[in-house]
């Protein structure tokens, strides 16, 4: 499972994260990408699920 973080991202205040993760589907074996915007701290807890 491949993992990486790509881009900050900055909305006024706030400072985003967008985080991209490829998960193997178990039934058919193809891979898929699964992306998130999230808060800087929380995308260690988005690649461990």
């Amino acid at each position: 499972m491949a993992k990486k973080s790509v881009a900050s991202l900055q909305t006024g205040s706030k400072r985003l994260t967008k985080a991209i993760k490829m998960v193997k589907s178990p039934k058919t074996g193809a891979y898929t990408f699964v992306e998130a915007i999230m808060d800087p701290s929380k995308v260690n807890d988005f690649f461990k699920k």
